[in-house]
């Protein structure tokens, strides 16, 4: 035997001794243990897969008599024109109990009890409601019960089932008093990949991490790269179902005020509102801007004697600002109304106009704040039938009773603002309130100066808990007015000749404002971050999705 040969046989001798665990070798009496016991386990674990094979065998045997009522369907290519009558889940009601009904939900989750008994809950929208698929002869085969347990979560699936009376209340759902047995189920559309997170851990509120720390936490940037499966929450659907009724409650007033919604261009030849904050695309062999406001369009409507315009669209500020409340494209609530006589006539119709829609939301969307406030919880604002109205000058001395440096001129900052929100809460008990005549210096080109005080304007905003959501004035409807302003503001006059041209033509006296959608639905519930009440928000780093 060669030297090496002797060496491999000594290494395979070594490595058959079976250490114990104070690092010594077994003795004869701890190896014939082990041996036994893993002779135990082999037979065992040969028991248990004889056993398997006999059970798939049997099912396999087993004739499955519910094969067609359940399984996944072919992609819908809609090759039949529709002849089902189906269901909401928030239709159902426990007087249509016996009644068999067709539902298409999304399966939230499921719960399986044993091999012959399930629960599902379904999810539609806002809705969530229970399905029981249980064994039943004839009906509902184990092998039916098996293939709804394996839905995946977030799965779509078409349901035939018989409304019942649950025994108990299902408290976990928001249809309680109504449980589905179903007859029939059907995967429309399969989740085919790990979702991103649970929409359980996306839900939690605040005051559940303080109660279980241990929960998962779904980051703000995780959940805007998924934004799509981060919207599906119940809370998502509330928060832009109120987003959607506040420009239904926006068009409903002005509406009834005798306003005519209007359309205007978005790419344009010059910077709308003046400065820098703008965005420049190519337009061909020229440059072109992306509108910052409606604004010149509206005034243009009203020198062609529209009276009163709206419009609800996209605006674009090209600002550096990575705040909570800031971003580069958001959707723009604007108006324009003609006056006789004062702006006020205007401002105090934009009031009147907030809390028509503050009430609305609170009485005819309540189901949609109470399912926010679960998850955001806030108090419901305060304001008054007859708006807050300040003077600037009010507001300033206000500020530095409470310490504030802050100049007779200067704009306020945010922190400031939110200060004057709890100064006047404390001084008024409301959360809204109307700000009025501000520093000449700190407004558009086009905002009409102060007549008694060439230092201020007859400018205006608005603000909730503390923070501004409007912005307004009355314009200057003058030409020669206007083009002395526009050279004050440094912008050559030539940029706007369109603009001015309307003016010289002859112009009534108005007035308007523009609301950022986004920021007052984010006000309004509580809300700390503007992204979320933003579908896709669009910020200086964020372009998808």
């Amino acid at each position: 035997m060669s030297e090496q040969e002797k060496i491999n046989e000594l290494t395979q001798k070594v490595e058959e001794v079976i250490l114990g665990e104070d690092g010594k070798p077994l003795s004869k009496k701890a190896l014939k243990k082990r041996e036994k016991e893993l002779e135990k386990e082999r037979r065992k674990q040969e028991r248990l897969a004889r056993e398997a094979a006999e059970r798939a065998a049997r099912e396999a045997a087993e004739v499955d008599f519910a094969a067609e009522n359940y399984g996944n369907l072919p992609v819908n290519m809609s090759e039949k024109e529709p002849s089902t009558k189906w269901t909401a889940l928030e239709d159902l009601k426990p007087e249509m109990a016996g009644q068999v009904v067709h539902v298409q939900a999304r399966v939230q989750g499921s719960r399986p009890v044993s091999n012959k008994m399930c629960f599902l809950v379904l999810r539609e929208s806002m809705v969530t409601a229970q399905a029981l698929v249980c064994v039943a002869e004839g009906a509902v085969s184990k092998q039916m019960v098996k293939f709804a347990i394996s839905i995946p979560t977030e799965s779509i699936v078409t349901i035939v089932a018989q409304v019942a009376k649950p025994a108990v209340p299902v408290e976990s759902c928001t249809v309680g008093d109504v449980e589905l047995t179903v007859q029939k189920i059907f995967v429309t559309s399969e989740v085919k990949v790990p979702l991103p997170f649970s929409l359980e851990d996306a839900s939690h509120s605040e005051e559940d991490y303080k109660r279980d720390p241990s929960l998962n936490r779904v980051g703000l940037d995780t959940r805007l790269n998924n934004r799509t499966v981060e919207l599906r929450t119940v809370t998502n659907n509330a928060i832009f179902k109120i987003q959607a009724a506040v420009c239904q409650l926006f068009r409903e007033y002005l509406v009834q005020q005798g306003a005519t919604e209007i359309h205007t261009p978005k790419i344009i030849s010059t910077a709308s509102e003046g400065g820098s904050n703008v965005f420049q695309v190519t337009y061909f062999k020229g440059a072109a801007y992306l509108a910052q406001s409606p604004q010149l369009y509206k005034q243009a409507c009203i020198a062609a004697d529209f009276g009163k315009v709206f419009e609800i669209a996209p605006v674009f500020r090209a600002e550096d600002s990575n705040t909570h409340r800031h971003l580069t494209e958001y959707v723009g609530l604007d108006l324009e109304f003609a006056f006789r006589e004062h702006y006020h006539e205007v401002m105090n119709m934009i009031g009147n106009m907030f809390v028509y829609i503050f009430k609305n939301l609170e009485s005819r969307w309540a189901r949609e704040l109470e399912i926010v406030r679960r998850q955001y919880p806030s108090e419901p604002i305060k304001f008054d039938e007859k708006p807050l109205l300040l003077q600037y000058k009010d507001a300033i001395a206000l500020l530095r009773k409470h310490g504030e440096e802050i100049g007779d001129f200067d704009d306020m900052s945010t922190p400031q603002e939110k200060l004057l929100g709890k100064l006047v809460k404390q001084e008024y008990d409301t959360d809204f309130y109307m700000l009025d005549k501000f520093p000449l210096a700190v407004r558009p080109f086009y905002t009409m100066p102060d007549p008694s005080d060439s230092n201020y304007s007859n400018s205006y905003d608005f603000f909730l808990r503390g923070q501004e959501i409007m912005s307004g004035a009355q314009r200057i409807h003058d030409a020669d007015l206007l083009k002395e302003r526009i050279k004050a503001h440094g912008i050559p006059v030539q940029s706007l000749e369109h603009y001015v041209k309307s003016f010289e033509y002859g112009c009534p006296p108005h007035a308007g404002g523009g609301v950022g959608l986004e920021r007052v639905v984010m006000f309004y519930l509580g809300i700390d971050n503007i992204r979320q009440t933003s579908l896709f928000p669009r910020d200086p780093k964020r372009l998808d999705p």
